[in-house]
């Protein structure tokens, strides 16, 4: 069971920063992230989809490491990490779920759901 929430949950953030480097490329699909009121992100918010892919890269590592398949950070800090992301993520849903538009309340509020169900997975494993 940890495996698959590990590698589903790798997979999702590998999509969200795609996700990410396409907002911050241009693309539009604005309406999907960050508040979703512009349909292509003015310089300020497609400079904070650039930040969120290191981000996501480092949420990513807590997993991978408990699963045993990468070693980056020190054993103690395995545990204390993947519950701090995984409160957050869990917090994020809220927030998704109150944004004013529509397109990323019904998209990005169940994603951050089945990521944050993932996390507490790979927590309680």
């Amino acid at each position: 069971m940890q495996l698959v929430a590990v590698s589903v949950a790798t997979l999702i953030l590998l999509a969200l920063s795609a996700f990410q480097i396409a907002l911050a490329a241009g693309a539009p699909f604005g309406r999907f992230a960050w508040g979703g009121e512009y349909r292509v992100l003015p310089a300020i918010q497609r400079i904070a989809s650039v930040v969120s892919v290191p981000i996501y890269a480092f949420a990513a590592s807590f997993p991978l490491q408990k699963a045993g398949l990468v070693s980056i950070w020190p054993a103690g800090f395995i545990e204390p990490g993947i519950w701090t992301i995984a409160c957050t993520l869990a917090v994020s849903i809220g927030l998704n779920a109150m944004s004013r538009s529509r397109p990323e309340r019904m998209v990005m509020t169940p994603v951050a759901a089945v990521l944050a169900v993932l996390f507490f997975i790979v927590s309680l494993s």
